[in-house]
């Protein structure tokens, strides 16, 4: 016959969380964002990426 009863299973797993268990972990900083960059950065690297994949196709023609 099946008993029921209630017990907590909290275990301590080595970190310390400054948050309650309800909230989200806070944001980290990151080093750079795509948000941050100017909309030349972001054009220049658009087109850096592209140049790469182009040359990737192109080598893999030949």
């Amino acid at each position: 016959m099946p008993h029921a009863h209630s017990h907590n299973h909290n275990h301590h797993h080595g970190h310390a969380h400054s948050h309650g268990p309800a909230t989200p972990h806070p944001a980290q900083a990151a080093p750079w964002s795509i948000l941050r960059m100017t909309v030349a950065s972001r054009f220049g690297a658009a087109a850096a990426v592209s140049a790469a994949l182009w040359a990737i196709v192109w080598l893999a023609m030949r």
